[in-house]
């Protein structure tokens, strides 16, 4: 064999990794994990970002865009520092309660090292996209009269203290995973966990000045609907991305995902549409996210059918529990968290526990597990998930509003935080 042959044969090898790598990396697995983490991060940049800031007063539409872009760049940083450590690491004796500290700033990881069959780097950043954009769900509880300073203390100690141990719980091998707790892509480590969050908040700062009897309208609706199609379109990096893997159980949790999406948009705009006489864009585009919230906890478990009923079930309980604390209860939850996240994310919690079933068109109950077990079991990881969410929410606002203060004054809330806060405006008068 000549050595131009030989040297022919060793570029061979170069340029097909699969022959290389089969028996380690996964090339297709890490494609689509890498496209979810881009589709995830858009999520909340520009997605939520623009969703939230087209449904505040224009006077607060760059405090909102600010506030999502600066959870995000914090969050990225603390993930490095040790959050993601404390989840994922193995943590020995305490393992069921919190993870180790071995994967601090990553101190053993090179391009080589794997979890599962993607390289860890991927799955770092896969799961960060995640933890930034629970504590940017909470934004719009206290959207237009939080100080920018508290917010960022907030975002932070909240990753630290609450996500981080209920993440480990569930999806780090922890005690509640240990019970069966079904949450494929965070409808309870997210949208409870954020949801409960941003019902305390608003109740510890308290209504805008003018709430219930000043209109606040959104000042952007375009802006909402383009942001709301962003979160659709990423949405499918957030629940088939958690297959971890582009196989079939990814496509399924895809195709459960969009469907639940349009039940949701259908059944909110026709109850609005009965109840007031004409379908508003803001509630197609508000059943939407309650249809995705409410189908992410399941989406990797159910079929087509069991997604319909979920759709169409987050569509009416979601719609009505916002009018209940809106209207009733007058809390001022600013952009509607608690009753669309947060009980969108119990709803479809606990329904994952019945559609699982494989009679019902799932992918079937742990051997032994009756779907009275299974839901008891997702009961009592929202009931602990919601409690600790409230204990330590209220503790960490109290603490900042001593401190710190919560509120932004009268006169800056009047003024707008925009001006107030940031020294800009969102829009020039021409």
């Amino acid at each position: 064999m000549s050595s131009t042959t030989i040297k022919q044969l060793i570029l061979g090898l170069f340029l097909m990794p699969d022959l290389v790598l089969a028996d380690s990396l996964n090339q297709a697995n890490t494609a689509w994990i890498l496209t979810s983490t881009a589709l995830v991060l858009f999520m909340t940049i520009p997605g939520l970002s623009l969703f939230y800031a087209g449904l505040v007063r224009s006077k607060n539409v760059l405090s909102v865009l600010m506030q999502c872009f600066a959870i995000t760049c914090i969050v990225s940083i603390l993930w490095l520092a040790g959050v993601y450590s404390f989840i994922f690491a193995n943590g020995g004796e305490l393992q069921k309660f919190i993870g180790g500290a071995s994967k601090v700033f990553l101190p053993n990881i090179n391009a080589t090292v794997l979890t599962g069959d993607i390289p860890e780097t991927v799955y770092f950043m896969f799961q960060m996209t995640f933890a930034i954009i629970t504590p940017a769900l909470i934004v719009g509880a206290f959207a237009e009269r939080m100080k920018f300073s508290s917010m960022l203390w907030f975002s932070s100690l909240w990753l630290v203290l609450v996500y981080m141990p209920v993440c480990h719980w569930i999806w780090g091998g922890g005690w509640l995973a240990d019970l069966g707790t079904l949450d494929f892509a965070g409808g309870i480590v997210i949208h409870v966990n954020a949801g409960v969050a941003a019902l305390v908040a608003a109740l510890v700062l308290g209504k805008r000045k003018g709430f219930p009897n000043t209109a606040m309208p959104p000042h952007n609706m375009t802006m909402v609907v383009t942001g709301a199609g962003m979160l659709w379109v990423g949405w499918f990096g957030f629940n088939a991305g958690s297959a971890l893997t582009a196989d079939g159980r990814a496509g399924m949790a895809m195709l459960v995902t969009h469907i639940a999406a349009a039940a949701g948009s259908l059944t909110w705009m026709f109850i609005e549409w009965k109840r007031f006489g004409k379908p508003s864009v803001l509630g197609i585009v508000t059943g939407m996210v309650a249809g995705l919230g409410t189908i992410t906890p399941a989406s990797g478990f159910v079929g087509p059918s069991g997604a319909l009923v979920i759709g169409v079930t987050a569509g009416v309980v979601c719609f009505y529990a916002t009018q209940y604390v809106k209207r009733t209860l007058k809390i001022d939850d600013s952009l509607d968290v608690f009753p669309v996240h947060g009980i969108g994310g119990i709803t479809g919690s606990l329904l994952t526990g019945v559609f699982v079933s494989a009679d019902l068109g799932g992918f079937g109950l742990a051997e032994g597990v009756s779907i009275t077990d299974q839901v008891s079991v997702q009961a009592l990881a929202i009931v602990v998930t919601a409690l600790w969410s409230a204990f330590f929410s209220f503790v960490i606002l109290k603490l900042l509003d001593k401190f710190l203060g919560l509120r932004v004054t009268v006169d800056q809330e009047m003024q707008g935080l925009d001006t107030a806060l940031h020294e800009e405006t969102g829009y020039v008068d021409l």
